[in-house]
């Protein structure tokens, strides 16, 4: 089995092209850069079976996970990362929670989740079997953690203007704002650096 990843977080890119880190600090989170609801659709990537195994090669899981995915799981990922999308935005603006979201995290979680074991080696493996509706149960079960565990509180939306994008902070002193420091954080101080520079602000 191959070592797992180094560090958490996925490569994103830009509107101007360039790549940049992002970590939301929870998988059901990575879920959600895959696209959304709404004006969130034009950016899905989830189309085919082979889109949702990219996905969680991607994701924080371990490598090694061999998935058996059809299209009907593509479906369930899709609706099941929609109404995270919306539980989570409301979880980071403080707004009521809607039974509908909360029904779909919960029906996902209620299947059998993924299944690790130790390898010969000692290594930690993942058990035969893994499908895509066990990859989804384990999503949702790991929302459910997030969203009624110690750092529910801390999920938050990016600060920037005009970036959506949703994370939770676990840094120990709980001040993160940006989704990524050298992607809108750098884009807001410059922006913040004008506005103090321009004309009538000295």
């Amino acid at each position: 089995m191959e070592s797992p990843k180094p560090s958490p977080g996925l490569t994103l890119v830009s509107h101007e092209g360039k790549p940049y880190r992002f970590d939301p600090g929870a998988l059901c989170l990575e879920l959600l850069t895959t696209g959304g609801p709404g004006d969130f659709a034009r950016w899905e990537v989830l189309h085919e079976p082979a889109d949702l195994v990219a996905w969680a090669g991607r994701s924080r899981l371990p490598d090694g996970l061999d998935l058996a995915v059809d299209r009907t799981d593509v479906q369930r990922a899709r609706a099941l990362r929609d109404a995270l999308f919306l539980l989570t935005a409301d979880r980071a603006h403080r707004r009521p929670l809607r039974p509908d979201h909360l029904d779909a995290v919960n029906a996902a979680a209620a299947e059998p989740p993924l299944v690790t074991r130790i390898e010969p080696d000692g290594t930690r493996g993942w058990a035969p079997g893994a499908t895509g509706t066990r990859l989804l149960s384990t999503v949702a079960r790991d929302a459910i953690e997030l969203f009624t565990g110690p750092y529910a509180d801390r999920i938050r939306e990016c600060g920037a203007h005009r970036c959506r994008l949703l994370f939770v902070d676990t840094s120990r002193p709980g001040r993160r704002r940006w989704c990524a420091m050298e992607h809108c954080g750098n884009r807001e101080k410059a922006r913040a650096h004008r506005a103090r520079r321009a004309p009538g602000n000295s």
